[in-house]
């Protein structure tokens, strides 16, 4: 197994010794430039402003997964998880050295690490947003309308349009249009791209 490539970031000097050692000490991570990382260590006191502009003003890539460790509290909207690449937070007072290497682990291949009372508050959020704000519109939290997932399924199982609008019962042209605004939308080019894109996302 490759070690994962992390790199750190930690305000409070004694604090980022702690983390510094116990990711020096495993073999399953390795440290690196953060230009070069897979998952990034950020120690703060707080999830709040400050901490987020500290976020964004490191020298990660876009797209750049963290993994926080927090000696205070939540003091921001559970949107700014998602939209700020965090995919992990541990509390400092509860954190040790394999429990750290473990969640750099889950980030750098794509699995998340949240608090279960972070974790129960985000899926309501989700559920709120998707019935109130998605669901008037017609969408899901994937971008997608039920009717384009269904005919996305379809079609990744292998059946013809005439036969996906037997199926849901429409015409065979209104399921052309469903896919012709879906590849518009996502700029795909074919159907062939639209199916590979649910499947990549995990829609399908």
């Amino acid at each position: 197994m490759e070690p994962v490539r992390v790199a750190l970031h930690a305000a409070e000097v004694l604090t980022g010794i702690g983390l510094l050692t116990w990711l020096q000490e495993s073999p399953q991570v390795v440290l690196t430039p953060m230009e070069e990382a897979e998952a990034v260590v950020v120690a703060v006191t707080a999830l709040d402003s400050p901490a987020l502009e500290v976020l964004r003003g490191l020298p990660a890539p876009a797209g750049t997964r963290f993994v926080l460790v927090l000696s205070g509290g939540w003091h921001t909207d559970l949107a700014v998880v998602a939209e700020h690449g965090i995919r992990a937070v541990l509390w400092r007072a509860e954190v040790d050295g394999p429990a750290l290497v473990r969640a750099v682990r889950d980030v750098a291949e794509g699995r998340a690490c949240l608090p279960p009372g972070v974790q129960g508050r985000l899926l309501d959020q989700l559920e709120r947003v998707e019935r109130e704000v998605l669901g008037p519109r017609g969408l899901t939290c994937s971008g997608l309308s039920g009717r384009e997932l269904d005919v996305l399924r379809l079609l990744s199982e292998g059946a013809t349009l005439s036969e996906i609008a037997v199926e849901l019962n429409y015409s065979e042209r209104t399921i052309k249009n469903v896919l012709s605004a879906l590849q518009l939308r996502f700029g795909l080019r074919n159907r062939v791209q639209a199916v590979s894109y649910a499947i990549r996302r995990g829609l399908i």
